[in-house]
């Protein structure tokens, strides 16, 4: 296999593709984003097909690099030294493959039955982590407030790990006027709510989860149907965003096959 080589970081398309790697903006005016590794590169196909450009690194491919390649022949690719491809890369130690995708819209129910609100989520890699969550427990639709962190960064997708081409995902939201008019209850977790053991998850549901550090704002908390809470017998006060979504979304999840 032979491949166009690009040594130059003045090199334009180089420009191009370091901009998406590290602007939402960007991202976002383009419509396009980057997917780091085979994993997710082929959890993307499964839904959309083949992505627009490949980018390898310098030195030697693993196997399952080597493989890919050869089954996308037709893709154009090219090459990067490794420090250049490292600074593409979303993670310390790159996988040697990138693909240039463009971002999928999926369509959002009207009425979704099981649904996330999300505010002020800044960790690209927590916000992969709810997204992943969010897309095993079933959830319908995921709101982003404004102050989100963007869901297709590389780093997002790295920590979703393909949870982006299932789930649909409405950024810059107005998550008090979707909470209230939100056909079912708006749950918004805080540290003195009802316990989410003791309540009825089986009819439609929606999490409102706050800020790693300073949880929800008032307003949303107001907004909502019922504040709730996750017990807990440990000496600790609360748990992080990323596993108290995974506890609340699962929970609604048990008791809804519970229900059968």
């Amino acid at each position: 296999m032979t491949f166009k080589h690009i040594t130059s970081r003045d090199n334009s398309l180089f420009k191009q593709l370091k901009k998406l790697a590290d602007n939402a903006r960007e991202r976002r005016k383009n419509n396009e984003t980057l997917l780091d590794g085979v994993h997710l590169l082929q959890a993307y196909m499964e839904q959309f097909g083949l992505p627009k450009l490949l980018v390898i690194a310098e030195g030697e491919s693993t196997n399952e690099v080597v493989g890919l390649l050869q089954e996308l022949a037709d893709v154009p690719t090219i090459m990067f030294t490794t420090l250049m491809f490292a600074e593409l890369s979303p993670v310390a130690t790159p996988t040697g493959i990138l693909a240039l995708v463009d971002i999928p819209q999926l369509p959002v129910p009207e009425q979704a039955d099981f649904a996330l609100m999300l505010e002020d989520i800044q960790d690209p890699g927590n916000l992969g982590s709810m997204l992943r969550s969010a897309a095993a427990a079933g959830v319908d639709a995921v709101y982003l407030s404004q102050g989100c962190t963007d869901a297709w960064s590389p780093k997002a997708l790295r920590g979703g790990q393909g949870a982006q081409f299932v789930v649909p995902i409405v950024e810059r939201a107005d998550l008090a006027a979707i909470s209230q008019a939100f056909a079912g209850q708006t749950l918004a977790t805080t540290l003195d709510g009802e316990s989410l053991y003791g309540l009825d998850l089986s009819q439609p549901t929606a999490f409102v989860i706050g800020n790693e550090g300073a949880g929800l704002s008032p307003a949303l908390v107001a907004a909502a149907s019922h504040n709730v809470s996750i017990p807990m017998a440990g000496q600790v006060e609360s748990l992080n965003a990323a596993a108290a979504t995974a506890v609340c979304l699962f929970e609604r999840s048990r008791q809804k096959m519970a229900q059968g």
